[in-house]
Order: C-alpha cells, then structure tokens, then sequence
C-alpha cells in the first residue's frame, strides 16, 4: 500500500469503489426491466440515472458532486455502504449501490435501471492483470444491462508506448471498450492537482519534494474539472461519443509552481530535489517509471486551445489557493 507523501507525485491515485447514499429515487418498473439499449436521444434535455464507481475516490467523487449539481440521479458503487466517505456523498443526495467488481452479480444488480456509466479501474495493489479485469467485467456488466452511455477515465499517453505499466492497463481496457456496441466516451486526464493536499504537511513547511529538474515543465488538472468533462460528455452525447479526449488545466514548470506555492501559501517555499535514487526506494519501480517519463516526454496536451474551449478549467494558482485556506494546520 502507498503511503500519502508518495501520492503526492502519482498522478492516479489509488481510488475505492465507492459510493453514496439516499432513499432510492422512483423508477418505473417497466422501465427498470427493460433490456434493450437506450438510444443517445433519450439522454438529450434529460436527467438521467448514473452509475458512478469510485465515487469516493479523486475523480469517481468529482464526478458524482458534478452530476448531482446538475440535477442527474447519482447511484455509486460501493463495497462499504457504512463509510465515512460514503455517507459524506450521501448527504449531498446520492444513493448507495454496494458491490464489488470483483462479483459480477453485484455489478449486475447495480446496473438495474441505469442510463449511464463512469468508469474507473484500479492498478493498485493487485497490478496490470487486475486493473484489465476489472475494466472488462465493468464493460461487460454495462453491456448486458443495455445502459445508454459509457464514460471511462483512463490517462494522457495511454497510447503513447510508454512502457508504464498502469498506463498500458488502462489501455488495455480502452481497446476492450472499442470492441463494444456501447456509446462510450473515454476522458484522459494528465497528473493531478489533487495530489498535493496528499504532501501538505511538506508543504506547510515550504518544501516541495521531487526529484524532477526545477526547469521541467509539466501538465496539471484539477479532479473538480474532470467531473466537468464527464458531466459533460453525459449531457451532450452527441458531441462526445466515440470521442477520446485528453484533458488538462494547467502547464507550469516546477520553477513556476515553486513561485505559485510561495504566494499561495505566503511564505518562500524551496524545491527538494531529491536523487532518482532516493526517490526510487521510497516510491518504488512503477511510479519511478511513471515520475521519469514525466520528465523525459511527459504529457502533450493543447492546454492553451483547451483552455480558450473551456475558459473555466481551474488554474494551478486556483486550486492552491482554495488549498491553503482549507487544508488542515
């Protein structure tokens, strides 16, 4: 298992199925049984039933907080229904689906009456293998339900060769999606924003700890703009299916970040720039790899025509600033 200051760097982190909680909403019992696909013009001008998994996870939670502000009816899955993070969800009025992609029968049930899916799997701890299953059962369970839209998160250079294994995983379980007759939209986020409230204690020191090159310059997004891209690939199928995006908010180069933490923050902060070395022992081989690419290649994203696109995507000063007026002392 990852401790916390490593998933300072990762830039997926290691989500739980998850979930939230409410009285189920109604739902039509003929509807509820019906088996045949949905078509994409049922899902224009609608709010509709969507089934998110890690709902209480970084992107899975982001998305479900997302779709409930617009209205939609948020089902999450779930293997702790009893959760903190469950019932923290459930407050804001989505409901509780428990299961487990690693029971069918639960997947199966939790589809009952579904429009849509998001789409999270999980690398950590059982590996490559693992995370392709659980991609393929997911798919498989939206499949046999009939659900009308499929939206999976994957990651920025799934495609790119790059020898990351929980980047191949991913998309491995791309190319399982394609193989479908499902409407399936597929979003690809690059390092997260998020991943810094995990190292706030360095952070409140000054310090910001990386073995990357002050000089590099790296792709950053918020999860809270995920969410944006999965809500909208829901409410505009006809712009959205069949489309991979890669997505991003930000590009700054550590020397920058370094000056947006300071005034963040309101104090001089210094970049540690630990050895591949050092950083290799405490984080291990697969997020070495990972943390390395980013430095050799690295994500590449329009994050400028991005931007002009979505002019309200969070900036990296955004995000920090709402990090240290809310982050624990």
């Amino acid at each position: 298992m990852m401790n916390r200051s490593l998933l300072s760097v990762c830039s997926l982190l290691i989500l739980g199925l998850a979930a939230c909680d409410r009285p189920p909403p109604q739902v039509d019992a003929e509807r509820a049984a019906e088996v045949a696909p949905h078509t994409t013009d049922d899902f224009l001008g609608s709010k509709r039933v969507l089934l998110v998994t890690g709902a209480t996870g970084t992107q899975g939670g982001a998305v479900a907080r997302e779709l409930l502000d617009r209205g939609h009816i948020v089902h999450g899955l779930t293997r702790d229904p009893e959760s903190e993070e469950a019932r923290a969800l459930a407050a804001l009025g989505a409901k509780m689906v428990k299961g487990d992609f690693d029971d069918p029968a639960s997947l199966a049930a939790a589809m009952e009456g579904v429009d849509g899916v998001f789409g999270v799997t999980l690398f950590w701890p059982q590996g490559y293998e693992y995370e392709v299953e659980q991609g393929k059962r997911l798919i498989d369970a939206a499949v046999k339900a009939g659900v009308g839209r499929f939206v999976l998160t994957s990651v920025a250079g799934a495609d790119d060769d790059t020898g990351i294994s929980h980047f191949e995983s991913k998309w491995e379980v791309e190319q399982y999606l394609h193989g479908t007759d499902l409407d399936w939209t597929i979003l690809r986020p690059v390092e997260f924003m998020d991943n810094w409230s995990w190292s706030i204690e360095s952070l409140r020191q000054g310090r910001y700890v990386d073995p990357r090159d002050t000089q590099s310059s790296h792709q950053w997004i918020a999860a809270r703009d995920i969410g944006f891209f999965a809500a909208e690939a829901f409410d505009n199928p006809d712009q959205w299916i069949g489309v991979t995006k890669e997505i991003a908010g930000d590009v700054l180069t550590l020397a920058e970040l370094i000056d947006t933490l300071s005034e963040a923050f309101g104090r001089e902060f210094e970049h540690v720039q630990i050895s591949w070395e050092v950083y290799k022992a405490r984080a291990g081989e697969e997020i070495t790899t990972m943390v390395r690419w980013f430095e050799e290649q690295g994500y590449d994203v329009d994050v400028e025509a991005l931007r002009e696109q979505y002019p309200g995507l969070q900036t990296a000063a955004e995000f920090l600033a709402d990090l240290a007026v809310t982050a624990p002392r």
